[in-house]
């Protein structure tokens, strides 16, 4: 998730250049730019989520740069689960032959996500867009746009993350942490309490 820097934006032709523009106080020279598909070009912070995939429960919430690359950080993130997860759903970020193989051989987990189109030209290309084809794969990769991706709408609805808070990546890094434990314990609240782990904002904000 991006989420908008505190302050004016640095305009990226300038920041390249390292000309700081006149005029504007407060501006946060540590936040980058990226390109969201929902809302376009956005100068700020990210966010990086792993969610289960049963039991809708925050896994981690941390930050990210916001120019840095999803599906790299997933793999990251992922083998330290090797243990306890079997499959890993991401969006076509993570349409990537090096990461599908290195998961699948190294560490036995099956990802699954949206191959780009035209691109099943090599065997192990091929090999990789069949295996992740099933009927079992579809019809998971589907349940998650319903047990996966809400998540990151709940964190925005509880926190009203559409600007940061703050400036800089070390002031957000451990206030994006602080959210997502104080999720974490909300959820796991709920679900002992055998109540919904999506209605917790009460719980969160403590109203």
């Amino acid at each position: 998730m991006m989420v908008k820097a505190k302050g004016p934006v640095w305009h990226k032709k300038d920041k390249d250049k390292g000309i700081i523009p006149k005029g504007p106080h407060g501006l946060d020279k540590m936040a980058t730019w990226a390109k969201s598909v929902a809302k376009g070009w956005i100068y700020g912070h990210g966010t990086f989520m792993l969610t289960s995939f049963e039991i809708p429960i925050v896994g981690i919430f941390q930050y990210m740069v916001n120019s840095a690359n999803e599906a790299k950080r997933m793999h990251v993130e992922m083998v330290k689960y090797a243990s306890l997860a079997k499959k890993v759903f991401m969006d076509s970020k993570a349409d990537d032959q090096k990461i599908y193989y290195d998961l699948k051989k190294s560490y036995r987990m099956q990802l699954v996500t949206k191959t780009r189109k035209g691109m099943g030209k090599s065997e192990t290309r091929k090999q990789m867009i069949k295996e992740m084809s099933t009927k079992q794969n579809h019809k998971d990769y589907l349940k998650r746009s319903t047990t996966v991706e809400p998540m990151q709408g709940l964190m925005d609805d509880i926190f009203e993350l559409e600007r940061c808070w703050m400036r800089g990546d070390i002031n957000n890094r451990w206030l994006f942490g602080a959210m997502g434990i104080a999720v974490q314990m909300a959820q796991l609240k709920a679900y002992k309490e055998k109540r919904s782990t999506w209605e917790i904002k009460n719980d969160v904000l403590g109203v």
